[in-house]
């Protein structure tokens, strides 16, 4: 048995399923090791694909996604997809072959050395530098990146080391269990909440990572307090409970913002500062937080809390929950009815190109309520977060920490490798589809039926928005696409194109009913980004 052996021993030791990536020289062994190995490798066609793909497999799984690489520009390809992951806290382990020990003292062919690329966006970076350390270090790797607060890391193995003999065994697996809540800090939580006017909780996407949604859905029932959730934690609760008040993340006064300015106390269960910043809800910095997590808060001056509750959120919601005292009415009712209004607006809509708010109405009415939508990052994004109706977690995947454009086609992909049941749809703008649309040959080779819904405004959508809000003119965003029907049809797969009001409903029956790649050209009218923001602009709190 030589090191690369050994290597792929101890990887299918951690239960990996997948590898997503790229062939290369310096990977040569390894990849031969594979060929042995119950391990399916999955052959993408840029490295950023394979990267993104580990992350959405990491994040629907709560296992390390895993990646590979060859050396050089190979694994600078892999950095945006390892850097989403770690932010947005979804498990991954990044592999990348390096040349020879031998070489990596001087000025080499190829070589960087990607311990210091890798170690700003990781957990964790180190080298197989002899065979013997192999399995502590595999071990490490993926225990450090499916531990709170889970993230990425990266293993880093040059090509002689591969070549030599190994005779060590891969580690017992072990997952930390997560710590009780200390009693005195629950009964400090639960006095807060009890005698609090107005509470509020801001559901985050440790929630979701703690397989805890069902018990703050009840914690949220019983005590009657109004819940939002950020980007990342949508579906949370279902958002037919008469407490969920939908997703908070738009940096501008919207229903929500009412409530956090109504609320006396807010509880923070599973959230993280990188998910909503603190400063855009909690201005004042004069409200009592009570912080319910796995693992400590973040320093932060408008995150200044006054109740810290640290444990495993499946035992502290309850205990929590049990000795505060019921809340009576529902004040921020007001705020959930006028969302509602708001969504349902649009329904019957006979525009032309499409509004964005009937692109999701009639997204939402077609996909079935476990349907996975991989949402990628621009302005479409903002409209999905605020007004897709989720019923359940991780039925919409949103970049939101590292906020990368690109992510929803190879995203797609990883889900429905996870959930090949499930429908499973890439919703993108123009931009971020062309960032990696090669994937779509990917896709055709797995036999993996996805749904791509381009929203296509031949443009930087949310970035000519911003530029609209703050200087009246739009800079430098305008763009061409190619055909997209044919451009799809070029790869094998289904074209359609919205070239008329009252289609895109009876297009995505057709398309998610293909057994393969559907993508779908969808005309997008942004003139509702600046209607929204005068809105929000002139909001006056319905409550």
């Amino acid at each position: 048995m030589n090191a690369a052996q050994l290597f792929v021993k101890c990887l299918e030791n951690e239960g990996v399923e997948y590898i997503f990536g790229v062939p290369g020289e310096e990977n040569l062994d390894l990849m031969d090791a594979l060929l042995d190995s119950s391990i399916r490798f999955i052959t993408t066609r840029h490295e950023q694909g394979a990267a993104f793909m580990a992350d959405v497999y990491g994040r629907l799984t709560g296992n390390a996604g895993v990646c590979l690489s060859t050396l050089g520009p190979g694994a600078t390809n892999l950095i945006t997809g390892v850097a989403d992951a770690n932010m947005d806290h979804a498990p991954l382990v990044a592999i990348a072959g390096q040349a020879g020990t031998h070489r990596l003292h001087k000025e080499s062919h190829q070589v960087l050395d990607l311990q210091d690329l890798f170690r700003p966006v990781t957990k964790y970076v180190s080298s197989l530098l002899a065979p013997e350390v192999i399995p502590e270090v595999v071990r490490k790797a993926f225990k450090l990146a499916q531990s709170e607060k889970t993230g990425a890391t990266f293993i880093e193995f040059p090509e002689d080391v591969a070549k030599l003999p190994a005779v060590s065994r891969p580690l017992p697996v072990n997952r930390p269990v997560p710590p009780e809540p200390a009693q005195a800090q629950v009964e400090r939580a639960a006095q807060l909440i009890s005698e609090a006017r107005h509470p509020m909780i801001l559901a985050g996407h440790g929630v979701i990572r703690a397989g805890a949604w069902q018990h703050l859905s009840e914690f949220a029932e019983k005590l009657n307090i109004p819940l939002a959730n950020t980007f990342m934690a949508k579906g949370v609760t279902p958002f037919r409970n008469r407490t969920t008040l939908g997703s908070a993340g738009l940096q501008a006064n919207d229903y929500l913002s009412c409530g956090f300015s109504r609320a006396d106390v807010i509880v923070c269960v599973g959230y993280d500062l990188v998910e909503y910043h603190p400063y855009l809800w909690h201005p004042t910095r004069d409200r009592s937080i009570v912080h319910v997590d796995r693992t400590q808060a973040e320093v932060d001056e408008h995150y200044n809390i006054s109740v810290g509750v640290l444990g495993d959120l499946k035992h502290s919601l309850p205990r929590i929950a049990a000795l505060s005292t019921p809340h009576q009415g529902h004040l921020m009712r007001p705020l959930r009815e006028a969302l509602i209004a708001d969504m349902n607006r649009h329904a019957e809509d006979q525009g032309f190109p499409c509004k964005p708010q009937k692109i999701i109405w009639d997204l939402r009415t077609v996909l079935p309520l476990d349907g996975i939508v991989v949402c990628d990052v621009g302005a479409h994004k903002m409209w999905m977060a605020r007004m897709f109706r989720c019923e359940l977690p991780n039925t919409c995947i949103i970049s939101n920490g590292f906020a990368s454009m690109g992510i929803a086609v190879p995203g797609a992909i990883a889900a429905k490798l996870v959930s090949p049941e499930r429908a499973v749809v890439a919703v993108t703008g123009d931009a971020g589809f062309l960032m990696n649309s090669q994937e779509i040959e990917t896709a055709l080779r797995l036999q993996v039926p996805i749904v791509i819904l381009i929203w296509n405004d031949s443009g930087y959508g949310l970035i000519k928005w911003k530029q609209m809000t703050q200087f009246q003119r739009a800079s430098h965003v305008d763009f061409g696409n190619p055909d997209f029907v044919r451009y799809a049809e070029s790869f094998g797969a289904q074209g359609y194109r919205v070239d008329g009001p009252g289609q895109l409903q009876r297009i995505l029956k057709d398309a998610l009913a293909q057994p393969t790649v559907s993508v779908i050209d969808c005309p997008v009218d942004y003139s509702e980004n600046l209607k929204l923001t005068e809105q929000l602009g002139s909001f006056v709190c319905p409550i």
